[in-house]
Formats: structure tokens, C-alpha cells, sequence
């Protein structure tokens, strides 16, 4: 190469450079220490998490779109209110949830311990890493299936009122109680509302 083009690379070249090492030396390493996860798509507390036959955040569709979860109801149920005959039928919810997901959960787990003791051995291969991601993925769904199907179970059993009551407890929407509308009978709104 002549010279004078060398000169154009290197300038070129040049350029771009210190972009690629600002990004490399500037910027946090998303994935640093993770390394000594013992599963490293998954932490210690997330595997606490499926162990116990938590939500794990596979629930946030329904949650995040005003379908209340069972076990949430029951925590929240003084200040919602849920009435009495409510509260076994939502308790019947959480237990089915868990009996469920705990095992559901332990599959996740032992699928994605199989995934990285296959990279962890280097014996991974396309046919067998599609098996280990089909398992994975088979019990994340029938975890996310479990979780989801008790959130609209679990709205069948309330009221417009108590339902929208959740979504502020729960920090989704304005409290609704803090301003009546104009035109409106304070009583009457705060009653309709579930307001306290």
C-alpha cells in the first residue's frame, strides 16, 4: 500500500478507536462476577426464588394489566378490603400456585444446571444444546402457565372496586380516594371506590 493510503486507514482507523475503547474501558462490565455463579444464568436468589414457588416476575403480564395475584391479595387483604368468604378461595389459589410451582421451578433449575454443565464440560453440540433448551424452556413455560392462570382465577373472585384498590396498594395507578371528581357525592364516590 502506498504510503498516503496507509495514512487514510490510519486516520480512519484512528478515529473509531478510542470509540471502541471508550465503550471497552468506560463503560461497566454487565457481567462481571457472575463467572462464580454456580449457574450462571441464574443467582442465588432467583434459584431461592423457583425453590420456594415464587413468581419470579413470570406473572408481570397479568400483574402489570390489573389482574391481581393470590398471594398479594392475601398480604393487602386488611386494606383492600376482601371480604371473608374471599379469603379461603384466594388461600385455595396460593396453595394450588405452590403445590405447582415448586416442582415446575426445581425442573427450571435442574434444566439450566444441565445447560451449564454442558458448556462447563465443552461437550455441547447443536443437537444437544436444542434438547437442553427445550427442556429449559418447557418448564419456563409451565411455570409462567402456573403463576398467570392464578392471577385471572384470582380477579374472578373480586370486585371492580377491590381490584382497583390493589393496583394503588400496589403502586399502579393514582389513589383514587386522594381526589374525588367534581360533580360527584364524596359519600357515595368514596363508597363506590372502596375507599376507608
Amino acid at each position: 500500500m502506498a504510503p498516503r493510503t496507509l495514512l487514510v486507514l490510519a486516520i480512519g482507523l484512528g478515529l473509531s478507536l478510542p470509540v471502541v475503547a471508550q465503550h471497552k474501558h468506560g463503560m461497566p462490565l454487565p457481567y462481571a462476577g457472575m463467572q462464580n455463579r454456580t449457574i450462571k444464568s441464574l443467582s442465588d436468589s432467583d434459584i431461592e426464588e423457583l425453590k420456594r414457588g415464587g413468581g419470579w416476575g413470570l406473572a408481570l403480564p397479568a400483574e402489570l394489566n390489573g389482574m391481581p395475584g393470590p398471594a398479594h391479595l392475601l398480604d393487602l387483604g386488611s386494606q383492600i378490603p376482601l371480604e371473608t368468604a374471599q379469603i379461603p378461595r384466594i388461600e385455595a389459589l396460593v396453595d394450588e400456585m405452590r403445590k405447582a410451582a415448586i416442582p415446575a421451578g426445581a425442573r427450571l433449575v435442574e434444566a439450566e444446571t444441565a445447560i451449564e454443565a454442558a458448556f462447563a464440560s465443552g461437550s455441547i453440540d447443536e443437537k444437544s444444546l436444542r434438547q437442553l433448551l427445550a427442556d429449559a424452556e418447557s418448564a419456563r413455560t409451565e411455570l409462567r402457565f402456573i403463576h398467570l392462570s392464578q392471577h385471572y382465577k384470582a380477579t374472578k373472585l373480586l370486585r371492580p372496586e377491590q381490584i382497583r384498590r390493589y393496583n394503588v396498594l400496589r403502586g399502579y395507578t393514582e389513589d383514587p380516594c386522594r381526589h374525588i371528581p367534581a360533580g360527584h357525592n364524596p359519600e357515595m364516590y368514596r363508597h363506590h371506590m372502596g375507599c376507608n
